[in-house]
């Protein structure tokens, strides 16, 4: 992240004197040419501030709020540089020596749109909930288990939030679907267990009558901070893992437990964080499955969704229905009539709703809260349904 901060800033600089341009072209008023300057400097320095002395990690909230402010400030600008751009190679021809005030303006429009859509996903994106419902068909499911509904959330990252009020209306959302299974596919925290400590009673209020499961992911492992010792990282974990089960669920690393209705059963399995390239591979679906029958039903929770392709798919053990989360959508993107894209999409080919392989599901939730940008845009926060069904 070092390495980046001096580039970010470079181009934001670059872009900032580009659009001024036309910024002056449009009013000669002082306190609003200073205003443009002094709310980018104090951005800027705060940027380099954290970056730079890599307390990112170590304060996500100031982090957040100061990752809002840049994109505010850059990204609208980026939008509306080929206007200007467009004016000035025609100038070139025309050899017209002043920017026409009608460029100028039009450039303020472009720019209006993508700062008012950032503004909201900052102020009310992020608890902006969305039902995601889907029913899966199943040639061996379990008679007794067509119809059973699971509830899956994913991504919460406590550390990121600051609205109670926000986080209630998406628990409650949860509880109003009645599922009969609740599933949570990793990072509940930031960094440090102590971030739930708000926030335990409001999650312990989540109901499911087969029970609340939980795996970590990449996040709950405490890996992205400095620790004083090794001995403080480990009382992180083992909090968390108390944690787990002050708010009613119980924690599956690397393990998996019978689901049982009706005298029948369907096997449950929970495997540690497993990620492609630079994150850990905690995960073993080896050892997680280890005592399931080949011919049970099996729904696996697995955080980083890179782990289907890499290991469930080529698994000696049929896995029917994976649940994954890590991408978050990139907490940015459009999905309209159908149609999904996201930057996220060039960093994992199974990013965000349901995929299938080889008669396997894989399903990717877009995550409960947010992280780094606080907010969303476009990309809501998931709350997903899914229902089993025995095919006739």
């Amino acid at each position: 992240m070092k390495k980046r901060i001096p580039y970010i800033i470079l181009i934001w600089l670059g872009t900032d004197l580009y659009f001024f341009q036309a910024v002056e072209t449009l009013t000669n008023a002082s306190f609003i040419l200073w205003a443009y300057w002094i709310i980018d400097f104090f951005a800027g320095a705060g940027v380099l501030y954290f970056g730079l002395t890599n307390k990112v990690r170590k304060s996500p909230k100031p982090t957040a709020l100061l990752m809002g402010l840049m994109l505010l400030s850059l990204v609208p600008k980026i939008a509306a540089l080929p206007v200007l751009l467009f004016e000035d190679v025609c100038r070139i021809f025309t050899h017209f020596q002043h920017r026409h005030l009608w460029v100028s303006e039009l450039a303020l429009v472009v720019a209006a749109f993508p700062f008012l859509a950032l503004l909201y996903g900052m102020t009310g994106g992020g608890h902006k909930y969305k039902v995601h419902r889907l029913t899966l068909t199943f040639d061996d499911l379990p008679d007794a288990f067509d119809g059973f509904t699971i509830t899956q959330l994913s991504d919460i990252h406590v550390g990121s939030f600051t609205s109670k009020k926000g986080v209630e209306k998406g628990i409650n959302l949860v509880n109003k679907q009645k599922s009969d299974l609740l599933l949570f596919t990793g990072d509940l925290v930031n960094n440090h267990a102590s971030e739930m400590n708000p926030w335990i009673s409001s999650f312990a209020k989540l109901e499911a009558p087969f029970g609340k499961f939980s795996i970590f992911g990449n996040h709950d492992y405490g890996d992205y901070t400095k620790w004083k010792s090794t001995a403080d990282k480990v009382a992180n974990m083992v909090r968390l893992k108390e944690i787990q089960k002050e708010i009613g669920f119980k924690l599956l690393l690397n393990q998996s437990v019978e689901i049982k209705k009706e005298g029948q059963s369907i096997a449950l399995i929970g495997v540690e964080n497993w990620g492609k390239g630079r994150f850990h591979k905690y995960g073993s679906l080896v050892k997680a499955t280890a005592k399931i029958p080949d011919e049970q039903f099996k729904i696996l929770m697995s955080h980083d969704p890179s782990h289907w392709e890499a290991k469930t798919l080529i698994h000696s053990k049929h896995i029917h229905l994976t649940l994954a989360g890590h991408t978050h959508g990139m907490q940015f993107g459009i999905e309209l009539f159908g149609w999904q894209w996201s930057p996220a999409k060039y960093l994992y080919p199974q990013w965000a709703g349901l995929y299938k392989k080889n008669g396997k599901y894989l399903y990717v939730n877009r995550g409960f809260g947010f992280s780094g940008f606080k907010g969303r845009i476009g990309i809501w926060p998931e709350i997903t349904v899914i229902t089993l069904k025995k095919a006739e």
